[in-house]
């Protein structure tokens, strides 16, 4: 045997992950080092830390990347190792590379490895020769526009357009028409550069409604391998997984077997080390295709953890120390079902926007599992992936594993910051994806559902309304009972949900508090008013809600939804300025500019693109409001900026 003993590990890596990491890594008995760029510095990843080094400066998202400052932080904390987690740098073959230099242990697979198969293009071609089925496309060195629209034109629209390097959906665009090629090809570069530090794309042909399917892998320097069932991320939005759950509802017993052996066969003829996981496409027919290998630990290797019972870091701490894998394929045994929600700061009904600031409320759900690396007061910076928190459920069966999740989802206080929590428990109580039937295109297919209002809207504004009334620094304190005091409407006007709403609020002499609407009346009676909850009773049902006031802000959360409201009472009217009917295009979020595609002096149509901003690993277009010409251009390619900065000026015509 070949032992790579170590002492004490150094994750590079930031935020849930990092804690995910060190949480197995101390357990085992090793230490732990974090490092943290100038946004992390109060982070809890570094607090947890035995001990932390700074690596970067001016761009937080890049300091992550920098190979030299995180070899010399393992040297000056005295790490014999170096744990990459799941991001970043865990599929760099030339950081594992430069780990071997230094001799540290990199707790992952060899550079060879994730040369072989960490290239899109490069795992394409082992597979292909090793018999297994893969998706047709365009994977050549030519990269030029024109080879590469001939190519798109050859296999056929609809064709997806995807980085050759990394994953999560970075650099992946679905393109319908050669029309749309152009600027999808220049978009899915641009993204890919920035995340990557490699712009090279390759094509496939678009399948579909397919399932994602990926397979869990282990390998150790002994040639033994094993996988350890499915997963299905078919529920995505802008091609990154938003739930997975394993098993997968539409794999055999059978199914599992055949991917599963193709997948321990291909890890065993690159003689692979440590974690993987194989993705596929699965079709309506039941044949699957292969679409890449991510040489590292996924994001959502929980779910695995919780049907097999076993801890996949603790899986690759020890294969990286030496120790054989110690299981064969017939010790592997799956017990009931597990689903993973990713809770992100984006605003769903804006087209996921990401969302950054202040977490003013951050509490957490018992009696499931969660992976996240925040508190009430932390910042969400604009720098990173917009994944927050992980919530993991398991149960007996898929139906029970769902009930459990929608619970937890349901208890989930995020205040301050806008998430997709109603969003993800819409999805798990969608009829289709209760059935097991969703696909790819679930989202896609089921967005109105999806996106609906509430429908006890009216009624959540009444709350609201009442809320602000009674929790007004200047109002009379509350107080249960009858009141002689004289009553008069208060007229409140409130946003909730980027709608208006104007409520009136009479306290009448039995107590009771009424709120009237446009439509209609609710009554209230308060119970109990405390710092952060109310019980209530409206149309005879009595119901408590958590809550935070933080100025003009409220913050609610009411039988599973999170409620944001801005009282607008006091505030000046809004103009058409906000949806850049001024002629001012401003950018909707912190984040970089990766390209001005106008000109001053260029004639614009409403809606047309005029300026891409990448935030939070994503790119997002920002559209003219208004017909007319370009007047100036106020910021420049690769500039920082500010949200509600003006970016864009176009004289109406």
């Amino acid at each position: 045997m070949k032992r790579t003993p170590f002492f004490k590990i150094l994750v590079a890596n930031r935020g849930e992950i990092a804690l995910r990491i060190m949480r197995t890594a101390r357990r085992l008995g090793y230490g732990v080092v974090a490092v943290y760029s100038d946004a992390d510095r109060d982070a809890l990843h570094v607090r947890e830390a035995d001990s932390a080094v700074r690596i970067g400066e001016a761009l937080p998202a890049q300091s992550y990347l920098r190979i030299d400052a995180i070899i010399g932080a393992a040297k000056a904390s005295g790490a014999g190792a170096v744990h990459p987690g799941y991001g970043f740098l865990a599929e760099n073959e030339d950081f594992a590379q430069a780990c071997r230099d230094a001799g540290l242990v990199f707790i992952g697979p060899s550079p060879e490895a994730i040369r072989a198969m960490g290239n899109k293009a490069g795992a394409k071609d082992i597979m292909q020769k090793a018999g297994v089925p893969i998706v047709p496309g365009y994977q050549g060195t030519d990269q030029s526009d024109g080879v590469m629209l001939a190519e798109a034109r050859k296999i056929g629209f609809p064709v997806m357009i995807k980085a050759v390097a990394g994953g999560g959906g970075r650099g992946m665009r679905l393109v319908e028409d050669a029309a749309a090629f152009p600027d999808a090809l220049r978009s899915a570069r641009s993204e890919a550069q920035g995340a990557f530090g490699d712009p090279t794309v390759i094509l496939e042909r678009a399948i579909v409604d397919p399932r994602h399917i990926e397979i869990q892998v282990f390998g150790d320097r002994y040639g033994n391998a094993i996988h350890l069932g499915e997963r299905d991320c078919s529920v995505q939005r802008r091609h990154q997984k938003l739930i997975e759950e394993a098993p997968s509802p539409k794999v055999t017993p059978e199914l599992r077997a055949r991917m599963g052996s193709v997948a321990v066969a291909a890890v065993k003829s690159i003689g692979y080390e440590g974690a993987g996981t194989l993705e596929f496409l699965l079709d309506e027919g039941g044949e699957f295709y292969f679409m890449e290998m991510n040489t590292r630990l996924q994001v959502e290797h929980p779910v695995t953890e919780a049907i097999t019972g076993l801890d996949l870091v603790e899986l690759q701490l020890r294969i990286a120390a030496g120790e054989p894998l110690g299981l064969k394929q017939e010790d592997v045994k799956f017990s009931g079902h597990a689903i993973e929600v990713r809770l992100c700061s984006e605003d769903a009904g804006h087209d996921f926007m990401p969302q950054s600031g202040r977490m003013t409320l951050w509490q957490m759900p018992d009696g499931v599992r969660v992976e996240h690396a925040l508190q009430s007061g932390s910042e969400i910076p604009p720098f990173y992936d917009s994944m927050i928190a992980k919530i993991i459920s398991h149960g007996a069966d898929r139906n029970e594993a769902r009930g459990r999740l929608i619970c937890g989802l349901e208890q989930v206080a995020a205040f301050g910051v806008t998430t997709n929590q109603g969003f993800l428990i819409s999805c798990l109580r969608h009829p289709g994806f209760a059935r097991g039937e969703a696909t790819t295109s679930f989202i896609g297919d089921h967005r109105d559902e999806l996106l609906a209002p509430r429908a006890d809207g009216k009624a959540e504004a009444a709350l609201a309304a009442l809320l602000l009334y009674v929790t007004n620094p200047h109002a009379p304190p509350w107080r249960s009972g009858r009141s002689l005091a004289a009553t008069f409407p208060l007229t409140t006007r409130i946003d909730l949900d980027h709608g208006v709403h104007e409520v009136d609020i009479v306290r009448e002499r039995d107590g009771g508090y009424v709120a009237s609407l446009e439509s209609g009346e609710h009554r209230f009676g308060i119970d109990e008013l405390g710092r952060e909850t109310i019980r209530f009773r409206t149309d005879g049902v009595m119901a408590s809600a958590k809550f935070l006031r933080d100025g003009n802000r409220l913050y609610i959360l009411h039988r599973g939804a999170t409620i944001a409201v801005r009282d607008l009472t006091l505030a000046a009217p809004v103009s058409a300025a906000t949806a850049g009917g001024d002629g001012k295009v401003r950018a909707a979020m912190n984040g970089r500019v990766v390209a001005v595609l106008v000109k001053p002096g260029e004639q614009v149509a409403p809606g047309q693109p005029v300026m891409t901003l990448e935030a939070m690993k994503m790119e997002h277009v920002h559209t003219a409001g208004v017909a007319g010409t370009v007047s100036a251009i106020d910021v420049a390619e690769g500039e920082q900026v500010t949200t509600g900065r003006i970016v864009v000026e176009i004289a109406a015509a």
